[in-house]
C-alpha cells in the first residue's frame, strides 16, 4: 500500500482586480500555483506558461516509474523549459517583454515528494493539527526579516512587502527554491498564492485547513475569507491530502486546471471575467 494525494483547487479573481492572472492545475503527480506578476505585462499568460509547462512534465512521466526519475532535476528542467518559453513568446512579441510568474510546484511519488518554488507563492503543511510554512518568500522584505532588521510584524505590514527579488522571468536565468518532503498519511497540504496569504495570518490558515475535512469545502471557505478580507489580489489556491491509495479508485489523469490558463487554454470564458471554476474537486 502506498500513500496518494487526493486534491481541490479554486481560482478568484477578488475583490479589486480587473482581471485574473493566476493559474493553478492538479493531478494525481502534481500540484502547481503561479502567480502571474502584475504589475508586468500580461501576468496571465507567464502564468499559464508556467503551468502549461509543468502540465507537459507530467504528461512525458505518465508511463514512467517515478522511482527512478530524480524528482528535483526534473521539475528544475521544467521551471528552465518554462523561462525558456517565455523569452521565446516575448521575443516574438514585444508587448511580452517583462512577463514574469511566481511557481510552486510539487511532484510526487507516493511518499516522496519534490518542490519547486519561485516568488512568494506559498506552500503550507498541516500535520497532526500543526501548521508548517514549507516555502520562503523571494521578497525584499522577507530578506530584511531574515537579516535580522525587521520583525514578522513589521514586514506583514511594510508597505513593499510583495516586492519580489526573484521570480520566473522572460530573459533571466531561473533560480527556484528545491527541495524534498517525506509525506505521511493524514498530511493536508496548502498551495496558494499571495492574494491568500496577504489576508489570512498563518492563525487563520492553520484553522482554516483544520475545520474542514471536506478539501473542496475548505477551498471554498479560503477563498471567501480572502475576499471577506478586501480580496485585495487574485486568489488561488490547492488544498491536497495524502490518502491511502488503497481506499480509492484508479487515478484519473485529466488535469484539474483554473484560473487564467483555464480560461485561455478551453477558450470558454474570457481571461479577466473571473468566472473560474471555484473549489472543483479534483480526484475525489
Amino acid at each position: 500500500m502506498s500513500p496518494t494525494l487526493r486534491s481541490a483547487a479554486g481560482s478568484d479573481i477578488g475583490r479589486r482586480r480587473s482581471m485574473n492572472q493566476d493559474s493553478a492545475a492538479t493531478r494525481p503527480r502534481l500540484l502547481v500555483v503561479a502567480d502571474g506578476m502584475g504589475g508586468h505585462a500580461h501576468g496571465e499568460v507567464a502564468s499559464t506558461t508556467a503551468v502549461e509547462a509543468l502540465l507537459d512534465m507530467d504528461e512525458r512521466l505518465r508511463d514512467v516509474d517515478l522511482a527512478d526519475v530524480d524528482l528535483l532535476a526534473t521539475l528544475g528542467e521544467a521551471i528552465e523549459d518554462a523561462a525558456g518559453r517565455l523569452t521565446a513568446l516575448a521575443h516574438d512579441d514585444p508587448d511580452l517583454r517583462g512577463t514574469g510568474t511566481t511557481v510552486v510546484a510539487f511532484l510526487c511519488d507516493g511518499a516522496r515528494m519534490g518542490v519547486a518554488h519561485i516568488g512568494d507563492s506559498r506552500a503550507y503543511l498541516l500535520r497532526g493539527g500543526a501548521l508548517s510554512r514549507l516555502t520562503r518568500d523571494h521578497t525584499l522584505v522577507q530578506t530584511l526579516v531574515d537579516e535580522g532588521r525587521l520583525s514578522a510584524e513589521e514586514a506583514a505590514a511594510h508597505p513593499r512587502r510583495s516586492w519580489l527579488i526573484r521570480t520566473l522571468q522572460e530573459d533571466t536565468t531561473a533560480e527556484p527554491d528545491l527541495f524534498l518532503l517525506e509525506a505521511q498519511i493524514g498530511d493536508r497540504y496548502l498551495v496558494c498564492s499571495d492574494g491568500l496569504t496577504a489576508v489570512l495570518d498563518d492563525d487563520a490558515v492553520q484553522q482554516s485547513l483544520a475545520a474542514e475535512p471536506e478539501r473542496a469545502a475548505t477551498v471554498t471557505r479560503l477563498i471567501e475569507l480572502a475576499n471577506a478580507g478586501g480580496g485585495p489580489d487574485n486568489i488561488t489556491c490547492i488544498v491536497a491530502d495524502v490518502v491511502e491509495s488503497a481506499d480509492y479508485p484508479a487515478d484519473d489523469e485529466t488535469p484539474l486546471i483554473v484560473g487564467a490558463a483555464a480560461a485561455l487554454d478551453r477558450g470558454s470564458v474570457p481571461v479577466g471575467s473571473g468566472i473560474t471554476p471555484t473549489a472543483v474537486p479534483a480526484q475525489e
